[in-house]
């Protein structure tokens, strides 16, 4: 798959002046494509601990949280922050759900899985299928225009927390793995979470390890 999101011409759209087609729009006028990047990894940094400290362990998640969780990262470089896409979007010609059915999706998706697998509980075989049918679900919707896999995994290490892990380490999504990684989100179009639960299996055994 390749890393560039194909979207339409709507506001969410738009690029920032001077960036070379490079960066979306933002309110902190970046324009290096590296700068945004460090932006936005300094502000999830800051919102991951923020959520830690937020979020107990009985704590059941829900849909307005995950709009919440996104404008307090992305609230401070991107308008549309916190709100569902009003774009279409595709990765590598695989397309994600229609804007005008993200709201409803969101609401099956905090009935039938978030309201099951959170609080996250149990041993770390149940703890690892319940990461991975929540991240599959949340990633195939892709709710937001930016950020959805940072959010997504974010969640998972929230869900990790209230298990008693260690904060998750996603090695396994990442660089060489991320063709595997891909394969079980494809996978997850088909209800089919074997192999997004093998791959949580093996962070939930680095994270410990590495604790």
């Amino acid at each position: 798959m390749s890393d560039r999101y194909t979207t339409d011409g709507f506001v969410e759209s738009q690029l920032e002046p001077g960036s070379n087609g490079t960066v979306l729009k933002n309110r902190l006028g970046i324009t290096s494509l590296a700068e945004m990047q460090r932006a936005e990894t300094m502000a999830l940094l800051q919102t991951t601990e923020a959520m830690a400290d937020f979020f107990d362990q009985n704590h059941r998640f829900s849909a307005q949280d995950l709009c919440d969780m996104h404008c307090h990262w992305l609230g401070g470089i991107y308008p549309w922050a916190g709100r569902f896409r009003n774009v279409m979007m595709s990765k590598g010609g695989f397309p994600f759900a229609s804007p005008a059915f993200i709201p409803q999706l969101m609401m099956t998706f905090e009935k039938e899985h978030l309201a099951v697998h959170t609080p996250c509980q149990g041993e770390d075989e149940t703890v690892a299928a319940s990461l991975a049918i929540v991240h599959v679900e949340l990633v195939l919707i892709h709710p937001f225009r930016e950020g959805n896999g940072r959010l997504s995994r974010l969640l998972a290490m929230l869900m990790g927390l209230q298990a008693g892990l260690p904060m998750l380490i996603f090695d396994e999504m990442e660089g060489v793995h991320r063709e595997r990684y891909f394969a079980a989100v494809q996978a997850g179009m088909r209800s089919n979470y074997a192999l997004m639960e093998e791959i949580f299996s093996r962070i939930i055994a680095q994270s410990r390890q590495d604790e």
